[in-house]
């Protein structure tokens, strides 16, 4: 495959690799010097780096949308429905519910980990800023309440957050990386909680408490809440309720996982009608679908209370018009991998990292948190980086599977670590836990930084021992 690439389009490895870098240079400056939005970058550079290495203007468009509409395919739905999903938690309450009934179970003095818990919950269907936001008030109040350093709380609150975004489908990061590495969902998630539950506690509860008690006292600012301090304490949803709720896709979604690998064991007969059906709600898609429908009912529609289809249709408008961007970047992001396969980018790259000795995992990684350092955006990062490493990845037969899944989490962890100054979420965090920027590059820098590497290791260590 890579000498048919090269020959089409007349250029070395070497001269594939020198354009693929430039193409990477070009991206970084249109992004961070000129301040392009990405979306708009990412299909610029796409356009220029397959007419740079010899694709047919006849085959430019194509080449371009197949990439583009194959990501859209499988992430538009995932981040769509993640997104109402955690809105519909948000609006009714159970954000409050969540982290109220955590704090009481776990007491005073564990309330930061009881809040931490709850955030790592809520930050399954819901983006870091938006569930960030959301989770203030409680923060908030929790911190003036118990007369400690807001930091003890929002720094945990916040550590949990990151890791449910960088490492959890359907957030856009791991769905998109999955996808580019043909990747199961399912494996994805299964790995991503392996990695993800250790690097939590360790990095995002345990050190951020460590870092939040090196640094000075920080009292409460005077903000504004968000939406849940509206809910009455009457019409909340049950604990339980907002469990089923954000557990329900995980369950779905392994049930899939489990009777595809009985099937392929041929532990259980593969062509049943049951075997089909149950196979079919565990899809991400259909799970994420019915999970966001449940949530519909249980949240809104069974109050039936006058109005209630009307404000279910606001609050789908309103979750699904911020993540318009972060869908468009990410096809983007599959339309400029479509075009380093196509040109043969991919296979050159294999074949220099097959001479440096370079593993395929650490390679992955080494791109995605050079990519994240240089220009902030973790969803550009990542499937950037795994638009690169896709050829390498998919020409080896025995990456297949489990091994893609731990490739996928490893890149994703490259992309969400070293927060600093061109990141929106480093100031974001800042901002409203009202520190200074000195005090952020010793923690959440910190934190961000070790939550990448931990994540990485323990994904590299999975991935070994397969």
């Amino acid at each position: 495959m890579q000498e048919s690439a090269q020959a089409a389009s007349g250029l070395s490895t070497l001269g594939l690799m020198g354009i693929a870098a430039l193409a990477i240079a070009i991206l970084l400056v249109l992004i961070i010097r000129v301040r392009l939005h990405p979306f708009f970058a990412l299909v610029i550079v796409s356009i220029g780096t397959a007419l740079a290495t010899g694709i047919s203007v006849a085959d430019l468009l194509p080449t371009l949308l197949g990439g583009f509409g194959k990501t859209l395919g499988n992430v538009a739905l995932l981040i769509g429905f993640g997104a109402v999903l955690g809105r519909l938690v948000a609006v009714s309450g159970g954000a409050r519910v969540l982290a109220d009934t955590l704090i009481r179970l776990f007491g005073r003095d564990k309330a930061p980990l009881g809040l931490s818990i709850a955030c790592l919950l809520f930050g399954f269907p819901i983006f870091l800023d938006a569930a960030f936001v959301v989770m203030l008030p409680v923060i908030y109040s929790v911190a003036r309440e118990l007369k400690a350093s807001l930091l003890l709380y929002g720094l945990p609150a916040a550590g949990a957050f990151l890791v449910m975004h960088a490492l959890m489908p359907p957030h856009p990061g791991p769905v998109a990386a999955a996808v580019f590495l043909q990747a199961d969902i399912g494996q994805v998630l299964f790995v991503a909680l392996l990695v993800g539950l250790p690097t939590w506690y360790l990095t995002g509860y345990r050190l951020s408490l460590v870092l939040a008690r090196r640094a000075p006292f920080q009292r409460v600012p005077d903000l504004m809440g968000g939406e849940q301090e509206q809910v009455p304490a009457a019409r909340r949803p049950a604990f339980a309720t907002v469990l089923l709720v954000l557990l329900l896709p995980l369950a779905l979604i392994f049930l899939n996982t489990g009777l595809s690998t009985l099937a392929q064991s041929g532990a259980i007969a593969a062509d049943g009608a049951l075997v089909h059906a149950l196979m079919l709600i565990g899809e991400t898609p259909i799970a994420m679908l019915i999970s966001t429908c449940v949530a519909m009912w249980l949240l809104v529609l069974r109050s039936r209370e006058r109005g209630a289809m009307e404000s279910i249709n606001e609050i789908v408008e309103q979750a699904l018009a911020p993540v318009c961007s972060i869908i468009l970047i990410t096809g983007a992001g599959g339309m400029f991998g479509g075009v380093l396969t196509a040109s043969g980018i991919g296979d050159a790259l294999a074949d220099s990292l097959q001479t440096l000795g370079m593993p395929v995992i650490l390679a992955g990684y080494v791109i995605a948190a050079v990519i994240r350092v240089a220009q902030g955006s973790a969803t550009v990062a990542g499937t950037t980086a795994a638009g690169i490493m896709a050829p390498v990845v998919l020409a080896d037969p025995s990456l297949a599977g489990l091994p893609a899944a731990c490739i996928t989490v490893a890149i994703v962890a490259g992309a969400i670590g070293y927060s600093h100054v061109n990141d929106s979420g480093f100031w974001l965090v800042g901002r409203f836990l009202a520190v200074d920027t000195k005090t952020m590059l010793k923690t959440w820098t910190v934190i961000s930084t070790a939550i990448s590497l931990l994540a990485f290791a323990l994904a590299w260590l999975l991935f070994a021992a397969l």
